[in-house]
């Protein structure tokens, strides 16, 4: 297991080196002068050459690439032009945001998606079954933007059960000074109000993201858990009398959440790139909306720490599912070692 870690460890580390470069490349052959969009259309060209110079646009292109790649092994990722702070400054102070909504996302898509295609497995081809397959197929063909303008019109103007923005309720004076992520932080502090209204808060906008990744795993689900059902050493379990709920959940369900588990660790690597427009639109003070307003403004800095931000998420899932495959199947570490 070390052996094989070490070796996905490694892959992932030139495939992070790979993003910073391509990603780096990308951001200089966009149109658009950025020293020109920070300064406006009234700066003079003396002006626009100042910053040019003081950002290194100046200089030619490798040596900007060794210069950025230098920075960033030393944690620099220059200064925004939308905040005229260091971008690592801005990326800590909204990731803890992000964070929290995307946690509590794949919580929920585990918690919603993986009994629901259990149930849809086991009552297959009844109305329980039926349900959920047009309950999934809803989640995967709608957009999480509209699934959050629906959401605040229908749970917050009209029901008025859940706010419309933001993390926490203008009347509470709380500051996450421990990990930053409010829930966390009101349970350690004993803050239960602060609590109760981050939950409100954090409902929504999570069920706008979450929704397609529930369709997704679900669907998945119920088409391992049929899969598996068939095979022989589950036909002997039931013949030998083993409980149906110890049938299906410990020896069925363990190895169809292989398939699952892989989707679910792509699907919470994806989710900062899909809470974009979500937190644009629940006004949500994370990574996500503060990409969409460094990118507006082509703020190339701060824009390539966004993505680079996204990328170690997914590199991160990666590892992570890799390490849960290889402990619940473990041909599929020996598989990869084999082909190595």
């Amino acid at each position: 297991m070390a052996t094989y870690l070490a070796k996905r460890a490694a892959t992932l580390l030139l495939v992070m080196f790979g993003l910073a470069v391509l990603i780096f490349v990308i951001a200089r052959i966009v149109p658009g002068d950025p020293a020109r969009i920070a300064l406006g259309p009234l700066a003079t060209p003396d002006q626009v050459a100042e910053l040019r110079r003081e950002m290194g646009l100046d200089e030619n292109f490798f040596l900007q690439l060794w210069n950025y790649l230098v920075g960033l092994a030393q944690g620099d990722l220059g200064t925004s032009l939308l905040t005229s702070r260091p971008v690592m400054q801005d990326i800590l102070q909204a990731l803890p945001a992000t964070v929290e909504l995307v946690f509590f996302t794949i919580i929920l898509e585990i918690g919603l998606s993986i009994p629901l295609g259990v149930m849809a497995a086991v009552y297959r081809d009844t109305w329980v079954d039926n349900v959920s397959r047009i309950l999934s197929l809803i989640g995967v063909v709608t957009p999480g933007f509209v699934l959050a303008i629906i959401l605040q019109l229908v749970a917050s103007y009209q029901l008025q059960f859940f706010p419309v923005t933001g993390r926490l309720a203008s009347n509470l004076e709380y500051e996450a000074s421990k990990t930053g992520l409010i829930l966390l932080d009101s349970v350690l502090d004993g803050r239960w109000d602060v609590f109760k209204d981050a939950l409100r808060h954090i409902i929504l906008p999570s069920l706008a993201l979450a929704a397609g990744g529930v369709g997704q795993v679900m669907r998945i689900t119920r088409s391992s858990m049929i899969d598996v059902s068939r095979r022989d050493f589950i036909e002997s379990a039931r013949a030998y009398g083993v409980p149906e709920w110890v049938v299906t959940f410990r020896y069925m369900l363990r190895i169809a959440a292989i398939a699952p588990l892989t989707i679910l660790g792509l699907e919470f690597a994806s989710l900062i790139g899909n809470a974009f427009v979500v937190e644009f639109v629940f006004s949500w003070p994370g990574i996500a909306s503060y990409g969409v307003r460094t990118i507006l403004q082509k703020d190339l800095n701060a824009v390539i720490g966004v993505v680079l931000v996204s990328g170690i998420f997914f590199v991160i899932a990666n590892l992570l599912i890799d390490i849960l495959l290889g402990i619940l199947d473990p041909r599929h570490r020996l598989r990869e070692g084999a082909k190595r």
